[in-house]
């Protein structure tokens, strides 16, 4: 018997919390590569941006990375939900 697909929207909203997304599809250590990069990113792009930049300006490294970090969740669960569909 195999389980059914987690829904992709679900997977989505758990991805709020990074890493959450791709620990629940049972990925938990790309889960934590993508969160080691957003540390990393962030930490690097707050030594590069002026001290006039906003928060999220001084962040940007780490911004981009959670934002793929969701994109990936979203579409790993719905990859996996087409092909169990088939």
């Amino acid at each position: 018997m195999s389980e059914k697909p987690l829904n992709p929207y679900k997977v989505l909203a758990a991805s709020i919390i990074p890493g959450a997304g791709h620990v629940w599809l049972g990925l938990p250590q790309r889960g934590l590569v993508f969160i080691f990069f957003m540390v990393v990113l962030g930490w690097v792009s707050t030594r590069f941006m002026p001290e006039t930049a906003s928060f999220i300006g001084r962040h940007i490294g780490g911004v981009f990375i959670y934002g793929m970090s969701i994109l990936d969740a979203y579409r790993t669960a719905k990859i996996r939900s087409l092909t169990s569909n088939e």
